[in-house]
């Protein structure tokens, strides 16, 4: 298949054919397997916000190995089957969780990226991702000061013995940098954005190694003054991005609390124990919160890997005097290959339905055997929209990217743990490249709108395909099918209360299918 034209015309099964009208994506091939749409200052590809058709038509988006990018398409609910071998039954009986939303980190990193442009491309890029024409970015993960994607160590209290917090205070990266991204994004977005903080490390002085970095956790005991500070640490931040007009959704107990507690850790981190976790956010952390002017702030635990559960989520929650202050179970994605989605995940909400699950950072490149910036990656963008399918079918909530943006060269990183990033920016001739893993963000970001309730969905016999299915607060059915195979795979959707929607995955693919119910 050709690349996505402004008039792109799409044939799905023997009776839906329609014009849809979007932008060109701007295709540059780096040899990676797919392309990449470069945006400048004054173009950039986009899907107009979906309208949902009327009753008895459905709307498509695809993108695939091959170069199409949300391409759009509509089509035809048929009274009859048309005898597809595969289908794929809509159970609305069956109902789960709601849909928080779906984002990225604005780190030091992205924020220097961002900044690099002109700017007419830095609005450019954030459209993108929180304007109406953009993917529909919600959620925006911030550092509490630095971790590995900054350029420099530094928290905001580097004073030692300063436990009254006395010279507190926000560094040049969040006041020039991170908080005016924010504002920007959050005046571009049609509804508020959920800001997401999370803290690397407490200032060494508060440590037991003295470092930001490598194996080390607080002082002392819960209760005591090193952890109290800590938690007075979480509302001071809160406050001071508060004069701002910046407000958080939630706060999590620290990011990846197993590796400054089990390894030497390379960069920023800061050790935990579950059961240091559990006995610090019922002594310090919760209630400094509840005292605070944000009680309503969430507090998400773990923000780790879901090897970590159920244990993790058993030891914290079975004690009530932490567990009434804790919201919901944060995961990264790095080990999903070593905890089964239903062991970890499908257990720990069995255990505990009313708490939720969320994702809280993922990003690919990683690997130290496939490490850095890939333009064009198609199995990158496979990777993702598989976790996100594997993590929505077993109660996790939302998503969250990693960077929103990087360099060619998957930085700046301080420690050189160079990654990947949906947006890759080249400041030399003010561009940035929309990366596949961008549209597979965007084939659930943009249709996933917050409450949306994930439906049972079963297959009439044994497929490749993935999917997972929803109804939105405005009664409109979506569903996302990624095609992991080499060659497409004919099926039809049935909707026992309307009808049989014919489509054809192409090989390599993600499609998302809207129609409305009523």
């Amino acid at each position: 298949m050709g690349l996505t034209s402004i008039l792109f015309v799409v044939c799905i099964g023997a009776s839906a054919t329609s014009r849809v009208y979007q932008d060109e994506c701007v295709a540059r091939n780096f040899g990676h397997g797919s392309v990449v749409c470069e945006c400048n200052a004054s173009y950039c590809d986009s899907v107009r916000s979906p309208q949902v058709p009327p009753v008895g038509l459905f709307m498509s988006y695809m993108s695939n190995k091959e170069g199409s990018r949300l391409a759009g398409g509509q089509g035809q609910v048929l009274k009859n089957s048309t005898g597809a071998v595969l289908r794929l039954t809509i159970v609305p009986y069956q109902k789960y969780q709601k849909i928080k939303g779906f984002g990225g980190a604005m780190t030091d990193s992205a924020a220097i990226n961002i900044l690099s442009l002109s700017g007419g491309a830095q609005n450019q890029l954030l459209r993108q991702y929180f304007a109406p024409e953009g993917i529909g970015y919600s959620v925006v993960r911030v550092p509490m000061a630095s971790c590995d994607f900054s350029t420099r160590l530094y928290t905001y209290a580097d004073t030692p013995g300063d436990y009254d917090l006395n010279n507190f205070t926000l560094s040049a990266e969040d006041i020039k940098m991170k908080i005016p991204l924010i504002q920007k994004a959050q005046a571009m977005s049609p509804k508020p954005l959920s800001l997401l903080a999370s803290a690397w490390s407490a200032p060494a002085w508060m440590k037991t190694n003295g470092a930001l970095i490598g194996k080390g956790s607080l002082k002392g005991q819960p209760g005591g003054k090193e952890y109290k500070t800590w938690a007075q640490y979480y509302v001071r931040f809160l406050e001071e991005y508060g004069k701002f007009n910046l407000s958080f959704w939630a706060v999590t107990t620290g990011n990846e609390p197993s590796a400054g507690e089990m390894t030497n850790y390379s960069f920023q981190a800061l050790g935990f124990r579950p059961e240091t976790q559990r006995d610090w956010v019922a002594m310090d952390l919760g209630p400094a919160l509840h005292a605070s002017a944000f009680p309503k702030t969430q507090v998400i635990i773990l923000d780790d890997q879901r090897l970590l559960l159920p244990h993790w989520a058993k030891v914290v929650l079975s004690d009530v005097h932490a567990a009434r202050y804790i919201h919901g179970i944060g995961v990264h994605w790095y080990m999903d290959w070593l905890a089964p989605a239903e062991l970890s995940l499908g257990t720990t909400h069995h255990l505990f339905p009313e708490y939720f699950l969320f994702g809280t950072e993922a990003c690919a490149g990683f690997s130290p055997l496939d490490r850095g910036v890939k333009l064009g990656s198609w199995e990158r963008a496979e990777e993702y929209a598989h976790d996100i399918i594997e993590d929505l079918n077993h109660y996790v909530t939302g998503w969250t990217d990693w960077n929103l943006a990087l360099d060619l060269g998957g930085g700046p990183n301080w420690v050189k743990n160079f990654v990947d990033s949906p947006v890759i920016v080249d400041k030399e001739k003010d561009v940035f490249y929309k990366q596949p893993m961008f549209y597979s963000m965007g084939h659930f970001s943009k249709f996933l709108w917050e409450g949306s309730q994930r439906l049972g969905v079963s297959y009439s016999k044994a497929s490749t395909l993935e999917s997972s299915v929803f109804m939105r607060s405005d009664g409109a059915l979506v569903i996302i099918v990624l095609n992991r195979r080499e060659e497409h795979i004919p099926f039809e959707i049935w909707d026992p209360a309307l009808g049989f929607i014919p489509i054809d995955a192409p090989a390599h693919s993600i499609i998302t299918v809207v129609w409305a119910t009523q």
